[in-house]
C-alpha cells in the first residue's frame, strides 16, 4: 500500500497520457453494407482497442466486434438518409470527435519522438524522494467552513470532546467524517501546503492549538503517530516517473505551440 503514496505525487492527467493511439495496417475490406465497405483496418483497430482493455483477441471476439461494426454502419446510413449529418449539433460532435482523435495521435507522436533518458528518469526519482521526505503520518481531522467553529472544536476537544463523535458531526469531509476524521497513512506531501506544514510540526498525540486554513476549509488536525517512510525501488515507479516526466514536457511543448498560434 505504500507504493500508492509515491504514486499520489506521479498521477497523470486527464489525457490519459500513455495510452496511445494504434494506427491499423491491415489492408482490404472487412464486409459491406449496402455497397459500402467497411475497412479491415476498422476491425483490426477496435481488436486492438479491446486488447487494451485486457480482451482476449480470438474468433468470437473478432465476430461480435464485426457484427457491432456491421450494425453501426446499417445505423450511420439510416441516419444520414434521415438528414442528420446536416444537422449542426452532429456535425459539431463530429468535429469534436475528430480533434480528440488528432490530439491522441500528436500525443503518440510527441512520446515516440521524444524518450526520455534514464538519468533524467533517475533525477525525477531522487527529486520525488525528497518531496515525500523520511515519515508517514496518521493522522485524523475536522474540516468546517469557518474559523469560529473550529476554534470552538479545539476549545470542546481541550475539555476533553469526543473527536471522532464531534468529526461525524460536524466534519465536511464526507471521505473521513464517519470513520471519526481518520485520515490514510501518508507522507506530509500528499497534503496540501498549509496542512502538510501544520502536520509536521504535531508530537504524537497532539492537537493544533489554532485552525489551519486551506482552500477546502478550516481543519481542527490531531497527529496520530508516525513511521519511516519505505520509498519504492526506482524499477517499481520507473513507469509512472517516466509519465509523470512526458506529461510535464508535453505540458511545456502545448504552451509553446500556443504560444506562436495567433488568437483572435
Amino acid at each position: 500500500m505504500r507504493l500508492t503514496k509515491l504514486s499520489q505525487l506521479l498521477i497523470i492527467g486527464s489525457f490519459g497520457f500513455m495510452a496511445m493511439t494504434v494506427q491499423a495496417q491491415s489492408a482490404g475490406t472487412m464486409a459491406t453494407v449496402n455497397g459500402v465497405p467497411i475497412p479491415q483496418s476498422r476491425l483490426d483497430l477496435m481488436v486492438k482497442a479491446s486488447g487494451a482493455q485486457g480482451q482476449e483477441d480470438g474468433p468470437e471476439l473478432r465476430k461480435a466486434l464485426r457484427e457491432n461494426l456491421i450494425t453501426e454502419e446499417i445505423l450511420a446510413q439510416e441516419a444520414i438518409k434521415k438528414g442528420m449529418d446536416r444537422d449542426p449539433d452532429v456535425i459539431a460532435q463530429l468535429e469534436i470527435a475528430r480533434q480528440a482523435a488528432l490530439i491522441r495521435a500528436l500525443q503518440a507522436d510527441y512520446i515516440k519522438n521524444n524518450a526520455v533518458g534514464e538519468d533524467t528518469l533517475k533525477r525525477e526519482y531522487e527529486m520525488l524522494k525528497v518531496q515525500m521526505g523520511d515519515k508517514e503520518y496518521k493522522a485524523r481531522h475536522i474540516l468546517v467552513e469557518n474559523e469560529s467553529e473550529a476554534r470552538d472544536i479545539i476549545a470542546n476537544l481541550k475539555r476533553g470532546g469526543d473527536f471522532a463523535k464531534i468529526a461525524a458531526e460536524k466534519s465536511i469531509d464526507e471521505g473521513s467524517k464517519m470513520s471519526g476524521g481518520e485520515l490514510n497513512w501518508s507522507p506530509s506531501a500528499a497534503y496540501v501546503r498549509p496542512f502538510a506544514e501544520a502536520l509536521s510540526k504535531l508530537q504524537k498525540g497532539q492537537l493544533t492549538d489554532v485552525p489551519v486554513q486551506t482552500s477546502f476549509g478550516w481543519h481542527v488536525i490531531e497527529l496520530i503517530d508516525t513511521r519511516p517512510m519505505d520509498v519504492p525501488p526506482y524499477e517499481e515507479v520507473k513507469q509512472n516517473i517516466q509519465q509523470r516526466v512526458l506529461q510535464r514536457e508535453f505540458a511545456a511543448y502545448v504552451q509553446e505551440l500556443r504560444g506562436k498560434a495567433k488568437v483572435e
